[in-house]
């Protein structure tokens, strides 16, 4: 697939949706309007599952964009915190990671663009959550978990509904070794041009292993036609053996954010 091509097909489309569309919903329903100052890099995708939908993108974030995403965040990440089965926010030992929430100025503005475009939704920003940072040091992980929610208390509409995709990108990987993104319920790719993405020495019974290469994304969808949660989509962030891993989660909802679980824009 060339996706620049389909990048400006998509904005394009959306453009033209944007100008003829005469909408009565507040702010809140409005549809994204692209903002001319976002350049956009020239990603590349590879479509590496059809359903589920999982695709990896090359070069999604630029290096300015990587330095500036941690240099936003400095020294402002915590540890990571995983909901119960009762919807309850605690820390647990199935995910040691460190997170933040990234502060949404114009750099970020334009990644949210990105990531809507990429999508083709005509959907206002406000249906995705705000940008995570997530840090890995040696021997941490994420164990085997879904992007979409069980509980349906974090799914109501008053929520924004459930997650109905998912963006993982890398932003910075500093003399790593492990720290894969695993899909364990996704067939390996018989195609040997995969191993530039993927980790083509794992066993084929563990699914698929994309490497964490700085820049580039893995994207996919978290539900089925339906509604529901797709267990396809089950994935894990592997121990990080050496080194350490800084990842961006990008979230798009169902419906829209409130203010509040948004947050404001930052000059």
């Amino acid at each position: 697939m060339n996706l620049l091509k389909s990048l400006m097909l998509v904005a394009l489309a959306a453009i033209a949706t944007n100008a003829h569309s005469h909408h009565h919903e507040d702010d809140a329903q409005k549809p994204m309007v692209l903002d001319p100052s976002c350049r956009h890099p020239p990603f590349q995708s590879h479509i590496l599952s059809r359903s589920p939908l999982v695709i990896y993108l090359s070069g999604f974030l630029t290096a300015d964009e990587q330095a500036h995403l941690q240099d936003i965040t400095k020294d402002t990440f915590t540890h990571s915190a995983v909901a119960d089965a009762a919807g309850e926010q605690g820390l647990r030992q199935t995910r040691t990671s460190q997170s933040t929430n990234v502060p949404r100025d114009q750099v970020v503005r334009c990644i949210e663009e990105r990531a809507l475009l990429f999508q083709g939704f005509d959907i206002p920003r406000t249906h995705l959550e705000p940008l995570q940072l997530v840090k890995y040091s040696k021997d941490q992980h994420y164990h085997f978990h879904t992007d979409w929610f069980t509980n349906p208390a974090h799914a109501s509409s008053v929520t924004g509904g459930n997650r109905l995709s998912s963006f993982f990108a890398y932003v910075s990987a500093e003399n790593i070794t492990g720290g894969g993104t695993n899909f364990p319920m996704l067939a390996a790719p018989s195609n040997k041009r995969w191993c530039e993405y993927i980790d083509c020495d794992e066993p084929w019974e563990n699914g698929v292993t994309f490497r964490p290469i700085v820049g580039s994304a893995v994207f996919w969808e978290n539900l089925l036609e339906d509604g529901t949660g797709d267990q396809r989509a089950l994935h894990a962030g592997l121990p990080v053996t050496s080194g350490s891993k800084l990842g961006m989660n990008i979230w798009t909802r169902q419906g829209p954010l409130s203010d509040e679980i948004r947050g404001p824009d930052v000059p």
